[in-house]
Protein backbone atom coordinates (compact mmCIF):
# COMPACT_ATOMS: atom_id res chain seq x y z
CA UNK A 1 0.00 0.00 0.00
CA UNK A 2 1.43 3.90 -0.80
CA UNK A 3 2.29 5.52 1.68
CA UNK A 4 -0.17 8.37 2.74
CA UNK A 5 2.44 10.49 3.48
CA UNK A 6 3.61 13.16 1.25
CA UNK A 7 7.21 13.15 0.57
CA UNK A 8 7.91 16.85 0.95
CA UNK A 9 6.80 19.88 3.35
CA UNK A 10 6.95 23.18 1.97
CA UNK A 11 6.11 26.49 3.65
CA UNK A 12 5.92 30.19 1.69
CA UNK A 13 5.34 33.26 2.99
CA UNK A 14 6.14 36.79 1.73
CA UNK A 15 8.69 38.62 4.43
CA UNK A 16 8.88 42.39 4.86
CA UNK A 17 12.22 43.23 5.14
CA UNK A 18 14.92 43.53 2.53
CA UNK A 19 16.88 40.56 0.96
CA UNK A 20 20.03 41.03 2.90
CA UNK A 21 18.42 41.23 6.48
CA UNK A 22 16.61 38.00 5.55
CA UNK A 23 19.34 36.52 4.21
CA UNK A 24 21.42 36.98 7.19
CA UNK A 25 18.80 35.91 9.12
CA UNK A 26 18.92 32.10 7.25
CA UNK A 27 22.21 32.02 6.91
CA UNK A 28 24.18 33.15 10.14
CA UNK A 29 24.03 30.41 12.94
CA UNK A 30 23.83 32.80 15.62
CA UNK A 31 20.65 34.72 14.03
CA UNK A 32 19.24 31.44 12.78
CA UNK A 33 19.31 29.98 16.33
CA UNK A 34 17.63 33.27 18.05
CA UNK A 35 14.68 32.81 15.58
CA UNK A 36 14.14 29.12 15.10
CA UNK A 37 15.02 28.08 18.68
CA UNK A 38 18.53 26.43 19.03
CA UNK A 39 22.11 27.35 19.82
CA UNK A 40 24.32 25.75 16.97
CA UNK A 41 28.44 25.31 18.04
CA UNK A 42 29.95 27.22 15.08
CA UNK A 43 29.07 29.01 11.74
CA UNK A 44 27.31 27.70 9.00
CA UNK A 45 30.22 26.29 6.57
CA UNK A 46 29.09 24.12 3.29
CA UNK A 47 29.71 20.39 3.92
CA UNK A 48 30.10 20.54 7.47
CA UNK A 49 28.50 18.81 10.14
CA UNK A 50 27.11 21.23 13.41
CA UNK A 51 26.29 20.29 16.28
CA UNK A 52 23.55 22.03 18.15
CA UNK A 53 21.05 21.81 20.99
CA UNK A 54 17.18 23.12 21.27
CA UNK A 55 17.06 26.03 23.10
CA UNK A 56 13.48 28.37 23.43
CA UNK A 57 13.03 30.72 20.18
CA UNK A 58 13.89 34.04 21.70
CA UNK A 59 11.22 35.93 19.40
CA UNK A 60 7.34 33.98 20.77
CA UNK A 61 6.80 33.16 24.50
CA UNK A 62 3.74 30.79 23.10
CA UNK A 63 6.02 28.76 20.87
CA UNK A 64 9.14 28.93 23.29
CA UNK A 65 7.03 27.57 25.86
CA UNK A 66 6.24 24.60 23.10
CA UNK A 67 9.77 24.38 22.66
CA UNK A 68 10.78 24.25 26.23
CA UNK A 69 10.38 20.43 26.92
CA UNK A 70 12.99 19.68 24.39
CA UNK A 71 15.60 22.45 25.59
CA UNK A 72 18.90 20.87 25.86
CA UNK A 73 18.45 17.70 23.73
CA UNK A 74 21.13 17.56 20.91
CA UNK A 75 20.52 17.25 17.91
CA UNK A 76 23.35 17.83 14.72
CA UNK A 77 22.87 19.38 10.63
CA UNK A 78 25.02 18.98 7.78
CA UNK A 79 25.35 22.33 5.80
CA UNK A 80 24.14 21.82 2.20
CA UNK A 81 24.02 24.81 -0.29
CA UNK A 82 25.24 28.18 0.61
CA UNK A 83 24.10 30.35 -2.48
CA UNK A 84 24.17 34.13 -1.05
CA UNK A 85 21.25 35.71 -1.01
CA UNK A 86 19.17 33.14 -2.81
CA UNK A 87 19.87 29.94 -0.95
CA UNK A 88 20.61 27.71 2.29
CA UNK A 89 20.04 24.12 2.64
CA UNK A 90 20.97 21.76 5.55
CA UNK A 91 20.27 18.03 6.29
CA UNK A 92 19.29 17.06 9.29
CA UNK A 93 17.37 14.16 11.27
CA UNK A 94 13.64 14.83 11.45
CA UNK A 95 11.89 14.90 14.42
CA UNK A 96 15.04 13.99 16.60
CA UNK A 97 13.73 14.77 19.87
CA UNK A 98 13.90 11.09 21.50
CA UNK A 99 17.39 11.35 23.81
CA UNK A 100 17.85 7.88 23.86
CA UNK A 101 16.95 6.86 20.24
CA UNK A 102 20.53 6.82 17.27
CA UNK A 103 19.00 8.88 14.44
CA UNK A 104 22.79 8.37 13.25
CA UNK A 105 21.10 4.90 11.75
CA UNK A 106 18.18 6.75 9.70
CA UNK A 107 18.72 8.65 6.67
CA UNK A 108 18.29 12.62 6.55
CA UNK A 109 16.29 15.22 5.30
CA UNK A 110 16.86 18.08 2.85
CA UNK A 111 15.63 21.58 4.48
CA UNK A 112 16.01 24.47 2.02
CA UNK A 113 15.20 27.79 2.16
CA UNK A 114 14.99 29.35 -0.89
CA UNK A 115 14.64 33.32 -1.47
CA UNK A 116 13.33 35.86 -4.00
CA UNK A 117 12.43 39.50 -4.04
CA UNK A 118 9.03 40.28 -5.16
CA UNK A 119 7.01 43.79 -5.06
CA UNK A 120 6.04 43.10 -1.56
CA UNK A 121 9.17 42.06 0.15
CA UNK A 122 10.83 38.83 0.18
CA UNK A 123 9.68 35.47 -0.74
CA UNK A 124 10.79 32.58 1.64
CA UNK A 125 10.02 28.52 0.49
CA UNK A 126 11.20 26.38 3.39
CA UNK A 127 10.79 23.04 1.93
CA UNK A 128 11.96 19.87 3.53
CA UNK A 129 12.30 16.67 1.43
CA UNK A 130 13.44 12.93 1.83
CA UNK A 131 10.69 11.88 3.85
CA UNK A 132 9.92 8.56 1.92
CA UNK A 133 13.43 7.03 2.93
CA UNK A 134 12.96 7.67 6.78
CA UNK A 135 11.91 4.52 8.60
CA UNK A 136 7.88 4.05 8.12
CA UNK A 137 7.82 3.16 12.40
CA UNK A 138 8.67 7.11 12.38
CA UNK A 139 7.39 8.53 9.18
CA UNK A 140 4.25 9.74 9.81
CA UNK A 141 5.21 11.48 13.13
CA UNK A 142 8.10 13.12 11.80
CA UNK A 143 6.22 14.52 8.92
CA UNK A 144 3.20 15.88 11.16
CA UNK A 145 5.52 17.37 13.82
CA UNK A 146 7.70 18.81 11.26
CA UNK A 147 4.92 19.98 9.09
CA UNK A 148 3.74 21.96 12.07
CA UNK A 149 6.95 22.97 13.16
CA UNK A 150 7.79 24.63 10.05
CA UNK A 151 4.48 26.42 10.20
CA UNK A 152 5.50 27.69 13.30
CA UNK A 153 9.25 28.57 11.99
CA UNK A 154 7.60 31.20 8.98
CA UNK A 155 5.95 32.77 12.11
CA UNK A 156 8.80 32.88 14.15
CA UNK A 157 11.28 34.79 11.06
CA UNK A 158 8.55 36.79 10.40
CA UNK A 159 8.53 38.35 14.04
CA UNK A 160 12.08 37.91 13.86
CA UNK A 161 12.47 40.56 11.26
CA UNK A 162 10.36 43.01 12.21
CA UNK A 163 12.12 43.42 15.54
Amino acid sequence: MQNEIRPEIRKEIVLKAPLDKVWTAISDAGQFGQWFGVRFDGPFKVGEKLKGVIMPTTVNDEIAAMQKPYEGTPFEIVVGEITPQTRFSFYWHPYGVEKDYDYSREPMTLCTFALSEEAAGVRLVITESGFENIPLARRAQAFTANDGGWAAQTKLIEAYLAL
